[in-house]
């Protein structure tokens, strides 16, 4: 069969298009020069390997070899994996939004000029006419003779476009005084969205929002000092963390959380699991088990761990992208199950216990089949079983192995194995925390593993590259790249001192200053200063699936401004917050990142430097990290390490040492661990 021109790529995605009969091009000079020559409108298809109706669009329009010529005939095609390219997502689903006032998604579906400007554009768009849109083939012809015949309103819409793409970067405020108040509008606008009943922030579909979490974490930390502390937003994040442990988007036999939920009680995801959801949700997991104690919360740390660890994991240390929703053809097939099934797997008493606790004894709530789902809790059945809630326990963790055990001899999804640079940033971020909170050396070996990786791999001459598959590295890296790796270095160096990792998240942040730093009105791009000319160069300031890379760069460059005494990064976090102070106020619920370094900003942090024996000096910082602290870093640092000026000048003593730091000021070294948790306000066992 003769190849389209994506057989070269390292997308898991890009590749599964390789053998379509559409003459496929992957985005870059050669396709956008064929448009120009033959004068030929380009058809920008952007998808994902984990994305469901990317699938069915494959399946009924790109695999058709009727649809594909017209394709050929009428159009340049170029595939793009969003996901290695999200410079250009950015860009087309604001115009596919702009132009259509739709909303967005996958795939995406762009038409663009021989220039790369957009003129019309959707979504998902079905062979045979139905869902209200037309056939793919009558669009087809249709936009291909707009082009032809209506160019002079094509460049004045173009025109339009271009004006209303610039007007986006929103207006920087840099005389802006900062101060705390978009936190209290944040609080408040969380709680007029919260799910009383079940968690979360929104109705269907429900997503789990990490940042809205976290807030409601800091939010609570921030207040827990107070004679009346903000009970009500450690309530809002444990609700919410504990609903979703309960729920059918948490893989219940396997760890690990889906996407997201199709209904507002986390009952059915859309089963894709994405590595940035999970790096995300290990943090938030593990700080929230660190601040109250509870149980479950630990328990789906530890195991969303070691889903990550067992299924996830390249051999060198890096982790891949994401595991398909898809199995054999029909989404969710891999998770779901017959009631035969788990009673021909168990025994009597095991399946009594495990049908009362997921729901087998219910009806069927996915395609007559069931998606686990917890209703019942142990002290229900163990009352059921008349045993005691450890044998209840017992019960369900026995017939949880043996189901896994079976579902892994299943025909598995589909799993993108390309390394992105950002999502393991988030990961190895998540395991660095998990680390701490969870006592697991493991943990922080994996963290410095995937971090090892990633140096070797995708670090070069000073820069950065974006993603790597099959040995192969390339595309220069992004904004989140920089921002998110720096973020994760910073709580990698709290679970294990590096002075070269020290030595790299400060690489890293002058390749933010110098690269991608608006210097006149603040604030970062999402593309480096020589990346490729595009039609807009994006600088956004909310949160998406992932943290906004401004507020994670801006609450990296105020810790690192910190921790080692260097204005010019406190002065760039300082213009980022600025830049984007009119958004932070008038959204506020939008840019929790944002808020979080405004957070860091103001309350100067707290730092903690231990200096001594490596063990000594790692157990002290140990027993000082027993208490859940947002605003407070610990670095256990030997007496041997190599260390910069700032740092250097915090000299270890006869015995182990501790340095207590508020914003630029510290005090003299304390040499008794009790005085040093009494100043904490902590308790050390």
């Amino acid at each position: 069969m003769l190849r389209n021109h994506l057989a070269d790529e390292t997308s898991p995605y890009l590749l599964q298009h390789a053998d379509n009969p559409v003459d496929w091009y992957p985005w870059g000079e050669a396709a956008l020069r064929k448009a120009r020559q033959e004068n030929k409108p380009i058809l920008l298809s952007i998808g994902y390997s984990a994305c469901h109706w990317c699938h069915v669009m494959a399946h009924e329009s790109f695999e058709d070899e009727g649809t594909a010529a017209l394709m050929n005939e009428l159009f340049v095609n170029i595939k793009v994996d969003r996901e290695e390219r999200p410079d250009l997502d950015k860009i087309y689903q604001v115009a596919q939004q702009m132009l259509t006032h739709g909303s967005g998604g996958w795939p995406l579906t762009m038409f663009l000029t021989p220039q790369e400007q957009p003129f019309f554009g959707g979504t998902y768009f079905p062979k045979e006419p139905r869902y209200g849109m037309p056939a793919f083939r009558d669009l087809l012809r249709r936009v291909a003779a707009y082009y032809r015949e209506q160019g002079k309103e094509i460049a004045t819409q173009s025109r339009e476009l271009q004006a209303a793409l610039a007007a986006m970067v929103p207006t920087p405020d840099l005389g802006a005084v900062l101060e705390t108040q978009p936190l209290a509008q944040a609080r408040a606008a969380l709680e007029r969205t919260f799910d009383g009943t079940f968690g979360g922030f929104s109705g269907a579909p429900k997503f789990p929002h990490a940042t809205s979490i976290e807030r409601c974490m800091r939010q609570w930390y921030a207040t827990s000092a107070d004679t009346e502390p903000d009970l009500k937003a450690l309530y809002m994040a444990s609700l919410t963390l504990t609903r979703m442990a309960e729920g059918g988007i948490y893989d219940q036999l396997g760890g690990g959380f889906a996407r997201y939920s199709v209904d507002g009680a986390w009952m059915i995801p859309h089963f894709e699991k994405m590595l940035y959801d999970n790096g995300q949700l290990l943090c938030e997991y593990a700080r929230a088990h660190l601040a109250t104690g509870e149980a479950l919360f630990a328990k789906v740390a530890h195991e969303t761990a070691d889903w990550v660890l067992r299924d996830m994991r390249l051999r060198e240390g890096g982790f891949y992208s994401s595991l398909d929703a898809d199995s054999e053809g029909h989404e969710g097939r891999f998770y779901a199950w017959e009631r035969s099934e788990v009673q021909s797997l168990l025994t009597p008493r095991e399946y009594s216990a495990f049908s009362t606790r997921f729901g087998l004894d219910r009806s069927a709530n996915f395609e007559g089949a069931w998606h686990l789902h917890t209703y019942a809790s142990l002290g229900e059945i163990a009352g059921a079983l008349e045993d005691s809630a450890q044998a209840a326990a017992a019960l369900i963790e026995s017939s949880r192995a043996k189901l896994l055990k079976a579902r892994n001899l299943r025909v598995w999804p589909a799993r993108d194995e390309k390394i992105l640079c950002s999502w393991n940033a988030l990961m190895i971020k998540g395991l660095s925390i998990a680390a701490r909170v969870l006592r697991r050396p493991d943990l922080a070996e994996a963290a410095g593993t995937a971090l090892d990786f990633v140096r070797h791999h995708l670090w070069r001459d000073g820069r950065l590259l974006a993603t790597y598959k099959g040995g192969r590295a390339h595309l220069p890296a992004y904004l989140d790249d920089y921002a998110f790796l720096a973020d994760a270095l910073l709580e990698l160096l709290q679970t294990r001192w590096r002075s070269s990792d020290l030595d790299f998240a400060c690489q890293l942040a002058d390749v933010l200053l110098d690269q991608f730093e608006d210097k006149d009105n603040g604030g970062f791009f999402f593309t480096a200063r020589d990346h490729e000319q595009l039609i807009h160069r994006s600088k956004t300031f909310g949160d998406e699936s992932v943290p906004s890379g401004n507020g994670v760069a801006a609450s990296v460059l105020t810790r690192l401004g910190y921790l080692l005494g260097e204005t010019r990064y406190l002065d760039s976090a300082a213009r980022t917050l600025r830049s984007a102070w009119a958004g932070i106020q008038e959204y506020p619920q939008a840019h929790m990142s944002l808020l979080n370094a405004l957070e860091d900003f103001l309350s100067a942090m707290q730092i903690v430097v231990v200096r001594g024996e490596a063990s000594s000096a790692a157990q002290w910082a140990g027993a000082l990290s027993q208490l859940y602290a947002p605003t407070r870093m610990i670095f256990a640092i030997p007496d041997d390490a190599q260390l910069p000026p700032a740092l250097a000048a915090k000299r270890p003593g006869e015995t182990t040492i501790a340095y207590l730091c508020s914003g630029m000021t510290c005090s003299a070294p304390l040499a008794n661990l009790e005085e040093v948790a009494r100043t904490l306000k902590l308790r050390v066992t």
